[in-house]
C-alpha cells in the first residue's frame, strides 16, 4: 500500500514485488479501479509527488475541495502537447489511452491484462475500445499456431 507518510491516508494499493498498483476508489478497492504498472523510477516519482500533496487530501492529483476534474486533466494534456510541439487539437486523455492500449495489444499484450491496466469491468469493453491490425492475427497465427506451415 502506498501512504503518505505520517497521515496514514491510503492513496495507491501497491504491490512492490510485481511493481503493479491500482488506485483506491475512496477506501476501498473496487474491481473495476486500473491497475498501474510501477518501476522502481516511477515509485520515486510518486513518492516525490506524495510530498507537494497536501496532507490532509486523499487524493493522488488535488484540484480544489475534490480531485482533479477530467476538463482540467485535459487542459493539462492540450498544454503540455503544445510545449512539446504537438498540435494540441490532435491529442487528449482519451487519445493518450487509446494509443496505450493499441501498442499493449500489438505487442502481445493478453487482452484480459489489458481490461485489468484499463479498469473495464466488462472484457467487451476492452474489445470495443481496442483495434487489432487483421495483418498482426495473421502473423500472430503463422507464428505460434502447432499446426501453422511454417515452411510457406
Amino acid at each position: 500500500m502506498f501512504s503518505d507518510a505520517g497521515s496514514g491516508r491510503r492513496v495507491l494499493d501497491y504491490w512492490p514485488a510485481t511493481g503493479a498498483c491500482r488506485s483506491l476508489s475512496g477506501e476501498t478497492m473496487d474491481a473495476s479501479d486500473p491497475w498501474v504498472a510501477l518501476d522502481l523510477a516511477k515509485e520515486a516519482a510518486v513518492k516525490a509527488w506524495l510530498e507537494s500533496v497536501p496532507a490532509s487530501s486523499p487524493w493522488l492529483f488535488p484540484g480544489g475541495k475534490n480531485h482533479i476534474s477530467r476538463m482540467r486533466l485535459f487542459q493539462l494534456v492540450r498544454e503540455m502537447a503544445a510545449d512539446a510541439g504537438i498540435a494540441p487539437e490532435r491529442i487528449s486523455p482519451h487519445v493518450l489511452r487509446h494509443a496505450f492500449a493499441t501498442h499493449l495489444l500489438s505487442g502481445g499484450a493478453d487482452l484480459r491484462v489489458l481490461q485489468a491496466l484499463l479498469g473495464h469491468a466488462d472484457i467487451a469493453t476492452t474489445q470495443i475500445y481496442t483495434h487489432v491490425d487483421a495483418a498482426r492475427l495473421v502473423q500472430l497465427v503463422n507464428e505460434r499456431h502447432p499446426l501453422a506451415d511454417r515452411s510457406r
